[in-house]
């Protein structure tokens, strides 16, 4: 069975992209992190960074093509 990748909590994806966790939250209110790139469990969230660094790169992406 292969390793999946953990889940982190919101302040290990502020630490690996040097932003505050108010950055992240807004990310996720804004839709440039799309529902089905992290896990909330009541108030909880947790992430995939590899899920989240593809999210961001294609909000990205759709900002620069508009």
């Amino acid at each position: 069975m292969e390793h999946a990748e953990p889940f982190v909590p919101i302040e290990k994806v502020a630490d690996h992209f040097a932003v505050s966790i108010s950055t992240v939250r807004t990310w996720i209110r804004t839709d440039n992190l799309p529902k089905d790139s992290f896990l909330k469990i009541g108030n909880t969230y947790r992430f995939r960074l590899s899920e989240v660094s593809d999210a961001l790169m294609k909000a990205k992406d759709t900002e620069e093509s508009a």
